[in-house]
């Protein structure tokens, strides 16, 4: 077993009168991976960015090759070779690959400036290390996320980092982009290189660590070999109980007279000639892989593309769609994959988020009632168990669980008859997802109808009552929850029905 590279020993961290970590020991070793799991307010950011240097510690040492450290900030750490890649990458997307790689005065360099030919081979070298098939005069602004990840791992790898810090690295990507991604991991590892790994699927961490410890509360409550750990024995560490068994109803439906039907429906360049019906009370899910037109169609029926064809009927009458807010006085409510740019505003009140859509439906010659809009607050906060200290903190405060309850609260103040559900448990722990799912278990037990896009086949087999599988913008097969089997699903999302 090889030695520590990095270790916290008794790290403390408060926030005010919040303990963020309570005496936390956690180590890398060289040539391991090594998963950090936890609920969200675990303590897991906190303690990477101690490890990081971009925060002190109140009590406690970090140790870097046995001996003591104290970073002044991020860059003294990068400068001790320990680096940080996360979801939101630091590239410089108007430059090459090579430059992104060497960024600042670390170029190969002559008398007469900067030696391209010598500084392209470097980053080439250092891409086949990480087996890596990259161009280097590529501009990184044409790249796929991973492979902008990739390009800073092998950043990382230059300034010879002996750890690397990957936070939620592939909360963004497709499958196949996270395959790519760890294979780059595995190069690290067997570089020598000690790796810590944060993700909120569990699947991935099995997939990739050799080790894991847990947080909760901001205590280690668990540690060891991979190994030592299935599915619900390490959630149950995380939350402090075992993930119970949801019963989400096993009715089947029958679609007489839907809320939602659809009827060759086209949009350019995404969907073609979809036909679907939502009932009343029902869950229909929409599997496929990343660009089958899944978010499309969501996006093409509450009116955020041009439609090429087809018809939308709500309660049996046609609906025409032109924009959201026609789609919202229709009865539509969108809830995007992208919560925090695109389903909240972060710098706006908890209380604004919730008002938005609301206030957005109608059109208004006076003031609305302020206590009408307190009531809405208050019943969507105590209805949906929304976690905040007031209703005018910013939104961006919340955890991502607390966050994506906000969005779905701001649509349910409408009373919508259909909602629109892209990726509604992406980036939120396990137990907020199982708080999710009970929420939209009791709405469509109000009878609202709802079609969930998910990556996810598990989640998708245990919400919904129909599985849709879409393939290159078309719905290829339609199983009910007895018959949608993750192998067929799979078979039908790949094209080989």
């Amino acid at each position: 077993m090889s030695e520590a590279v990095l270790r916290a020993v008794g790290v403390h961290k408060r926030y005010g009168g919040v303990r963020a970590l309570r005496g936390v020991d956690f180590e890398l070793r060289g040539g391991a991976i090594h998963g950090l799991v936890g609920e969200n307010g675990s303590g897991k950011s906190t303690l990477l960015r101690i490890l990081s240097g971009q925060l002190a510690p109140d009590a406690g040492e970090v140790l870097l090759s046995g001996m003591p450290v104290r970073f002044g900030d991020a860059a003294q750490a990068m400068q001790a070779g320990i680096a940080t890649v996360t979801q939101e990458t630091t590239l410089v997307l108007g430059l090459s690959v090579a430059e992104n790689i060497f960024l600042g005065p670390r170029k190969e360099r002559r008398w007469y400036g900067i030696d391209w030919r010598k500084t392209r081979s470097r980053a080439r070298a250092i891409l086949e290390r990480l087996e890596l098939d990259l161009d280097p005069d590529r501009p990184v602004a044409e790249l796929r996320p991973d492979q902008q990840q990739m390009v800073e791992i092998a950043r990382a790898l230059s300034m010879n980092a002996r750890v690397v810090i990957l936070d939620e690295p592939t909360s963004s990507l497709s499958d196949d982009e996270v395959n790519a991604l760890f294979s780059a991991v595995r190069a690290l590892r067997r570089e020598g290189v000690a790796t810590a790994f944060v993700s909120h699927r569990l699947s991935e961490v099995f997939d990739l660590v050799d080790a894991v410890t847990v947080l909760r509360d901001g205590s280690v409550v668990g540690s060891g070999p991979i190994g030592k750990y299935d599915r619900e024995s390490l959630i149950g560490e995380m939350i402090g109980r075992a993930l119970e068994h949801l019963d989400l109803g096993r009715h089947e439906h029958v679609s007489t007279n839907p809320v939602l039907r659809v009827r060759d429906f086209s949009v350019p360049g995404r969907v073609e000639g979809i036909d679907l019906a939502v009932e009343r009370g029902e869950i229909v899910g929409l599997a496929g892989l990343v660009g089958a037109g899944r978010s499309g169609l969501l996006e093409g029926l509450f009116g955020l593309h041009p439609t090429a064809g087809g018809t939308i009927e709500i309660d049996g009458k046609p609906a025409a769609c032109r924009d959201p807010v026609s789609a919202m006085r229709l009865g539509l409510g969108y809830v995007p994959a992208d919560r925090k740019t695109l389903g909240l505003v972060q710098d706006m009140t908890v209380r604004e988020n919730l008002l938005m859509a609301h206030t957005a439906r109608t059109w208004r010659l006076r003031r609305p009632s302020a206590a009408r809009e307190q009531r809405l607050v208050e019943e969507a906060i105590g209805n949906l168990g929304i976690v905040v200290e007031s209703p005018n903190a910013p939104v961006a405060r919340l955890s991502g669980g607390n966050q994506q309850k906000v969005v779905l609260a701001k649509w349910l103040a409408n009373n919508p008859k259909v909602l629109l559900l892209d990726e509604p448990t992406r980036g939120v722990d396990v137990g907020a997802k199982a708080e999710i799912y009970r929420l939209l278990n009791e709405i469509k037990e109000t009878g609202v109808g709802i079609l969930v896009s998910s990556s996810e086949t598990p989640e998708l087999r245990l919400l919904c009552d129909r599985i849709l599988v879409m393939y290159r913008g078309r719905v290829a097969a339609s199983f009910t929850r007895a018959e949608a089997t993750e192998a067929q699903i799979t078979r039908y999302a790949v094209g080989h029905a």
